[in-house]
């Protein structure tokens, strides 16, 4: 991924030094399982230990251009890194790799590395679910327009529409708890995955000690529907980072203004035009939802392998795996911060929940129309004529809001209570289930 939608954290994962690292780790591992079965002598199991540490943790540009040279010669990558370790260990390192195949490496690295790229994301996700919550309480009473079709629909409160993103967050979590356990395994068996050259013994070993689980049965690859898995949650929570950028997105446009991205000081808009305030963040994260929901599409196509393995997956693997979580993990510290920044305009939203003189409360006068006898059919045609009435004139000399085009209506003149009508018109009323829905949303 480019170092503009990168975070150092996320991208040393995929570092060709933290890759050698997990790759020696699997190899000592399976020499100490070894080792302790008595295929192989403990001192030749220390010895590989010992000085495969010692080489890793001086690891330098020279030795990673030597494992270089070493695989532009064998055009094998695995290969080349166990001639280069061979050469820092000695004539131990004839037993390293004994029974294994480079799948056994690779993809149990690969395993390793998803885990530790989850582990970073469910971090992201709990500093975005902070965001949330703590903006939804914030707003918890602040009234604004829900809109559907994009057009006012009735009132609802800003702090409710937070909480609903803030669940959706929560169930990404889960989904990613989920696809993390299912990713973290791996698979020391052997060529086609029978074990025959290698004890099923070894391959318990070497997963306890990498802290994931041993593969249920290999092909001799790990079956590429637990990756599918993986990368659809991305793709799922990058949709959800979407859903929520788009909404800042509309809710920043200049005939709405209910909230806007913090603009810095210094910040500049647009090179033609200085009064710009443009929603950049949330552009920019919708733009990266679709880059990360693209690599779903090559992950399910990677589970159709030939016969036990074949690498059509390897080339696709080198790319969305540290493309996508990098980007993930970039996207989603953007949202938390454009969250916890974002600029809210209260006086606003209340301000455009009246601008349509009042029709916005159509539902609830329908609502009590029909509690006082009117049928249904009725109600629904007194009242959209009345809106309809109070919509085509808005801002003209002729124009009257709602409630008067109500009070002035034939059908239902003495027919509605003053107080009942002003509760009907009041936005505070769609608030009064806000609590209970809070309570539901944040005890989970």
């Amino acid at each position: 991924m480019v170092p503009r939608y990168s975070r150092p954290r996320m991208t040393a994962i995929w570092s060709p030094v933290n890759r050698y690292r997990i790759w020696f780790e699997i190899e000592a591992l399976a020499c100490e399982a070894m080792a302790r079965r008595g295929d192989i002598p403990k001192e030749a199991a220390e010895i590989i230990r010992t000085k495969g540490d010692a080489a890793l943790a001086a690891f330098s540009d020279a030795d990673l251009a030597r494992i270089d040279e070493i695989e532009a010669e064998t055009r094998h990558d695995v290969i080349a890194f166990l001639t280069w370790l061979a050469e820092k260990v000695g004539p131990e390192s004839r037993f390293v790799h004994l029974g294994m195949t480079s799948s056994d490496v690779l993809d149990s690295c690969l395993a390793v590395q998803l885990t530790q790229a989850a582990d970073i994301l469910l971090e992201d996700m709990d500093t975005v679910l902070a965001a949330l919550k703590k903006r939804a309480y914030e707003h918890k009473q602040t009234v604004t327009i829900g809109r559907s079709h994009a057009i006012h629909a009735e009132p609802t409160s800003f702090g409710l529409k937070l909480a609903g993103h803030y669940a959706e967050f929560a169930r990404n979590r889960r989904r990613l708890v989920a696809a993390r356990e299912e990713i973290a395994v791996c698979a020391i068996s052997g060529a086609v995955g029978t074990y025959a050259h290698i004890d099923p013994e070894i391959e318990q070993y070497v997963a306890e000690h990498l802290g994931v689980k041993a593969e249920t049965i290999s092909s001799q690859v790990i079956p590429r529907d637990r990756h599918a898995a993986f990368f659809c949650t991305l793709g799922v929570i990058a949709s959800s980072i979407e859903r929520l950028a788009v909404e800042v997105r509309h809710l920043q446009r200049s005939e709405v203004r209910e909230a806007e991205e913090f603009f810095h000081a210094g910040q500049k808009g647009s090179s033609a035009m200085p009064h710009k305030r443009n929603p950049v963040l949330s552009e920019n994260l919708t733009g990266l939802a679709r880059l990360i929901r693209s690599y779903v599409t090559p992950a399910l196509e990677n589970v159709a392998l030939w016969h036990e393995r074949d690498i059509s997956h390897s080339s696709v693997e080198r790319n969305i795996c540290p493309d996508g979580t990098v980007t993930l993990d970039f996207a989603l510290g953007r949202l938390a911060s454009m969250m916890e920044k974002l600029v809210i305009y209260p006086d606003q939203m209340l301000a455009n929940v009246e601008s349509l003189g009042g029709v916005v409360h159509s539902g609830e006068v329908l609502l009590v129309l029909a509690r006082a006898g009117i049928s249904r059919e009725d109600a629904y045609k007194i009242v959209q004529r009345t809106a309809m009435a109070t919509w085509t004139k808005l801002g003209t000399e002729e124009g009257k809001t709602f409630r008067e085009n109500l009070e002035a209506d034939p059908d239902i003149a003495g027919r509605i209570d003053k107080k009942v009508l002003d509760d009907a018109l009041d936005p505070a009323r769609h608030l009064r289930a806000v609590d209970q829905i809070f309570d539901r949303v944040f005890a989970e």
